[in-house]
């Protein structure tokens, strides 16, 4: 079974210009609680600090069997790139108004990757553009549906 956590929050803020695959770094009871659905990276970025990119703020609850009383839900996570790829995130993101969000977290061969976007914030009117066309695209749906 193939599960897949989207960031709604992000894409309904950003325009996602480009995606990167990485890993990252879990524990096991961490790994447990993603696998049951409890994950929130509606609040959570990506930021490089030191040639290293972390996963900051994504809310992992504590998994209920397991034994560590102080667990931090909300800890930074190291994630898993190349430096290269770091490097290239670096470029991209450094003085310029993009900022690098988590798309999406799944498994991929029993291990869990990010999907980080190169993000541009949208402008209010841009929201009001997109709830504009999902109006009439639905007003559309319902009068072909009306007509048969």
């Amino acid at each position: 079974m193939a599960m897949k956590i989207v960031n709604k929050k992000a894409l309904h803020n950003y325009h996602i210009l480009e995606h990167t695959e990485a890993g990252i770094v879990l524990s096991g009871a961490e790994v447990k609680s993603i696998r049951a659905g409890r994950i929130d990276l509606g609040e959570s970025h990506i930021r490089v600090l030191n040639g290293e990119a972390f996963l900051i703020n994504a809310n992992i609850p504590r998994y209920n069997q397991a034994s560590d009383r102080d667990y931090d839900a909300q800890r930074t996570r190291k994630l898993l790139l190349h430096q290269a790829q770091i490097d290239s995130l670096i470029g991209k993101t450094s003085g310029k108004s993009v900022t690098l969000v988590p798309v999406s977290m799944y498994e991929k061969n029993n291990r869990f990757k990010v999907e980080i976007g190169l993000a541009k914030s949208k402008k209010e009117f841009d929201h009001r553009k997109i709830i504009k066309e999902r109006d009439h695209i639905r007003r559309v749906e319902q009068e072909l549906r009306g007509k048969e």
